[in-house]
């Protein structure tokens, strides 16, 4: 049966962030994720979880100036020592949290720079981390990501990280796969699934188009479902999607379609 982790980046947005935590109990998740926990305490958010019986499953290594656009700087050359600098803080917080994994964005691709050097970089930044990080127990993660809602992002598909993953070489750097972005850019998710199962560190799920909650599109998400059930996975799944009407009426298709919060 999945493990369903309440993504507090997406769901519940209507009320601020300390807040979710709360919300995502109420609804009847005991594990949450969420995208980056840099602007709390550790020993704030530490609290709020042990409060309301939750465990925290996942958050991404800093990516940046978001706000500026970055989405990620793993690939940049000239930021290694800023990316080296975010592993040290991921894992403060992942310590006080007792996070185990933790995800990596690879980042949009700046003009001028070559393939190969970012490809070089990006190897060379996974193999720090997953360095530093499995000295705590910590997998790290390699989400690709679509690029039709992130023009330029550098790894764009399971089949795209997998050589990054073995480049790497690591027993502790898996792929972080989001069903969504597969879909965007036509991978099936199912046989991607079935054939690199032993890689897969963490699954989230959002449906095609519009990245709302499974049933409003056309993504085989409950196929999905079913099929890590059948392959024997026993991480997490994050529902990383943008619900619709609300968050209160997103979560109605787990019961129907036979799984449990």
């Amino acid at each position: 049966m999945p493990r369903f982790a309440a993504n507090l980046s997406f769901l519940f947005t209507e009320m601020p962030f300390l807040e979710r935590f709360a919300a995502a109990r109420q609804a009847g998740f005991r594990f949450v994720e969420y995208m980056f926990p840099y602007d709390e305490e550790p020993h704030t958010l530490a609290t709020t979880l042990q409060a309301h019986g939750l465990t925290q499953v996942l958050f991404n290594l800093p990516a940046g100036n978001w706000a500026a656009g970055d989405r990620g700087i793993a690939i940049h050359p000239e930021r290694q020592e800023e990316f080296r600098q975010g592993v040290e803080r991921a894992r403060v917080y992942a310590r006080a949290l007792g996070v185990r994994r933790i995800n990596c964005l690879a980042g949009i691709v700046p003009p001028g720079l070559a393939h190969k050097d970012a490809t070089a970089t990006l190897v060379a930044n996974l193999r720090y981390a997953a360095d530093v990080l499995g000295e705590d127990g910590i997998t790290l993660l390699l989400e690709p990501v679509n690029d039709l809602d992130i023009p330029g992002f550098f790894i764009r598909t399971g089949a795209e990280a997998l050589p990054i993953v073995e480049a790497v070489g690591v027993p502790n750097l898996r792929i972080q796969y989001d069903v969504y972005h597969a879909v965007r850019m036509g991978e099936d998710p199912l046989a991607f699934l079935r054939e690199h199962m032993s890689l897969i560190g963490h699954v989230q799920i959002a449906d095609v188009p519009g990245r709302h909650q499974p049933g409003t599109g056309r993504a085989p998400l409950r196929d999905v479902l079913i099929e890590l059930d059948h392959l024997g996975y026993d991480g997490y799944v994050g529902l990383e999607y943008v619900p619709v009407p609300d968050t209160w009426h997103a979560f109605d298709w787990i019961e129907a379609a036979g799984f449990q919060r």
